[in-house]
């Protein structure tokens, strides 16, 4: 609670804080001409005295910035972990340290700490000349919360193929767009970037593009001072000194790897340099966090049709299949009754290789997020849009505010506001409205490198089916299994210590199969189980063996943080056991809310401490169905060292 109230003051005097900054002028840290001449002319503005209009809508606006912080549900694990990352020094971040304090003596004068490294977001606007003002001002306001709690952006304008006067115009707009939220603004650099090679030659991979920063100071000292920065895609070429248009995706790579510390253009592999050169040797300059793609497509769609956007992808697990599944729909000719645009399933590839490239370079820590202009300026879409809006503008308008900011919710929680294993009903609005319907989906995508999944037996070899009686199956004391890991996550994660003997004895013929993420961070043990008073020969033949959920678990440091047990329970739901499965779990667990919002339906066992739960939709029809998930759940015999019996 403590951690949370710190998240909750933090941004509480960022946004207070921010209407003092709009009467301030812009930071005179970077004094010398060198540096000066590095902020482009554009960014020029007058200081003057806000209109009473604009602080009333300034103050609006922060109100909606912390309610969005408000409703971001961040738990005490996540507003440690933000402040952790975000936290700076005791002091705190900049908004924090210019608020008002009463002290004695002479005021100490504050200033941005210019040797502290940065926290950034890498943020790429696909088509802005699509978008409308209102929509620029929500994304701008967006981005400029974002600093308020500590991360800045390098937004990288992908203008789609326009004319430099329609490139140059866009970049205008959103100038003046941040610089209406905040002071100082956005910066707009245009001399970082330099290109090698012949720019329509194919190139052979996204992480090996011809883009490279060459100007350094450029882009760093302007981050340095707490200033956004506005690049477009353009860049000087080695062979004719000419500004080029570039690959809006070549754009974001070469900042990953500049601020990453990663880039060795001019280098020869393996060359030692010189100790009087070390100072020009590649180091990091910034603290990639984040990579947001903000397109008017929005997130990676999810596979099954009219369900929204994926809400999270592992890419060390789903990238390639996903990756297959675009390419075919996108080979698909599109029905009479079609929306979709010509290439959409291409760009929503395209969005996909591109996180996927530029997470590779960055660590595990870091994510991406794929959502919409309107999903990114929090607006909802207006009823004049028909069902099947998809031509024209992208239009914002003034709509009142929808749900949770998503770009401020993973900030401050690192998850997407949706869980990934809820089912789509929960998510889904109840309404038979169309309308309604589509303005619920979620339109954004968090991804993250993630981790492998390794299931025993391979549902993609075989689905998985109850063992004849007798035959061959799978035990947990096979070599594939590291059974001492696995004891310990099961013992980590219940805080108890299992009795491996009797455990063992008891699922050897019962072991359907085991999931293990990761370097055993979580798993699944599952199970077929007899239902009270059958044989293995009878309830075999009768086909009344239960899948049984009989372990899940999640190494205590990975509860809540990178998704492992979402990861889990949808590769139980949707590789290993998409027909239904079941489990019990005491009626006082505190895990029983996540159980029961992922579940089909629960029942409290009477005369007992269990409650029921299970994932088949029509499980509750069948009486005979739910008398055997019932007999199963009241007979497993528990198997711990500290001898406790059943409820």
């Amino acid at each position: 609670m403590f951690a949370r109230k710190s998240v909750w003051k933090k941004a509480t005097s960022a946004a207070q804080a921010s209407i003092r900054n709009e009467k301030r002028p812009k930071c005179r840290s970077c004094t010398t001409p060198s540096q000066r001449r590095c902020l482009s002319s554009e960014n020029a503005a007058t200081i003057r005295s806000p209109s009473p209009a604009e602080v009333k809508h300034k103050r609006e606006s922060d109100r909606e910035f912390l309610i969005s912080v408000l409703e971001s549900t961040a738990t005490k694990r996540d507003a440690k972990a933000y402040l952790q990352t975000f936290g700076g020094k005791p002091d705190g971040i900049r908004a924090v340290q210019e608020t008002p304090r009463f002290i004695q003596g002479p005021a100490k004068e504050t200033s941005f700490d210019a040797s502290e490294t940065p926290h950034i977001a890498i943020v790429k606007l696909k088509s802005p000349q699509e978008w409308d003002d209102a929509l620029v001002d929500g994304v701008a306001k967006t981005l400029t919360q974002l600093r308020g709690l500590g991360l800045l952006s390098v937004i990288v304008v992908d203008c789609a193929g326009a004319s430099r006067t329609e490139v140059s115009r866009q970049t205008g707009r959103i100038l003046k767009a941040t610089g209406r939220h905040a002071s100082p603004g956005a910066h707009l650099v245009t001399s970082a970037l330099c290109s090698s090679g012949d720019t329509q030659e194919p190139k052979p991979s996204l992480t090996m593009g011809r883009v490279f920063v060459g100007l350094e100071e450029s882009l760093t000292a302007p981050l340095r001072h707490g200033h956004m920065v506005v690049v477009p895609c353009y860049a000087y070429s080695e062979d004719t000194l000419r500004l080029i248009p570039v690959d809006p995706d070549e754009v974001v790579l070469a900042m990953t790897t500049f601020f990453s510390g990663l880039q060795f253009h001019g280098q020869e592999p393996g060359r030692k340099q010189p100790a009087e050169e070390d100072k020009n040797r590649p180091f990091r300059r910034a603290l990639v966090d984040r990579i947001i793609v903000i397109d008017p497509l929005g997130g990676i769609p999810s596979v099954q049709k009219n369900n929204g956007a994926r809400v999270f992808i592992n890419l060390e697990e789903e990238f390639a299949r996903l990756q297959d599944t675009l390419r075919n729909e996108n080979e698909e000719p599109a029905g009479p009754t079609s929306t979709v645009v010509g290439g959409t399933q291409t760009n929503h590839e395209r969005n996909l290789r591109l996180v996927k490239s530029a997470l590779a370079i960055l660590p595990s820590t870091a994510s991406a997020v794929i959502t919409s202009p309107m999903e990114a300026a929090n607006l909802r879409i207006p009823e004049i849009h028909g069902e099947g809006f998809v031509a024209g503008p992208v239009t914002g308008q003034v709509g009142t505010r929808r749900w949770q900011n998503p770009l401020i919710h993973n900030l401050l929680t690192d998850r997407p506001i949706y869980s990934s294993s809820l089912p789509i009903g929960r998510i889904k609005a109840t309404s038979h409205d169309a309308k309604l319907t589509a303005s619920r989906m979620p339109t954004t995508t968090l991804a993250k490198k993630g981790m492998p999944v390794t299931i025993f037996p391979d549902p993609r070899a075989a689905p998985w089916q109850p063992p004849k009686p007798g035959a061959p199956r799978l035990r947990l004391t096979d070599t594939c299994i590291d059974l001492p890991r696995l004891v310990h996550l099961i013992n980590d994660s219940f805080s108890r210590t299992l009795d491996v003997e009797h455990y063992l004895n008891r699922v050897q013929d019962s072991l359907a199969g085991i999931i293990i993420a990761g370097e055993y961070e979580g798993g699944a043990i599952l199970t077929w189980e007899k239902p009270f008073g059958m044989d293995e020969e009878m309830a075999y033949s009768q086909g009344r063996l239960v899948p049984y959920l009989d372990k899940f678990a999640v190494l205590k440091k990975s509860q809540g943080a990178g998704g492992v047990a979402d990861i889990v329970f949808n590769a139980m739901v949707r590789d290993c056991f998409p027909g239904g499965v079941c489990w019990r779990s005491r009626k006082n667990n505190p895990v029983n809310k996540w159980y029961f919002e992922r579940s089909a339906g629960v029942r409290k066992l009477p005369n007992s401490n269990w409650a029921m739960f299970w994932t088949n939709q029509d499980a509750a029809l069948d009486e005979t169905l739910m008398r055997d998930y019932e007999d199963v759940c009241r007979s497993v015999v528990p198997s711990w060292a500290d001898g406790k019996q059943a409820d």
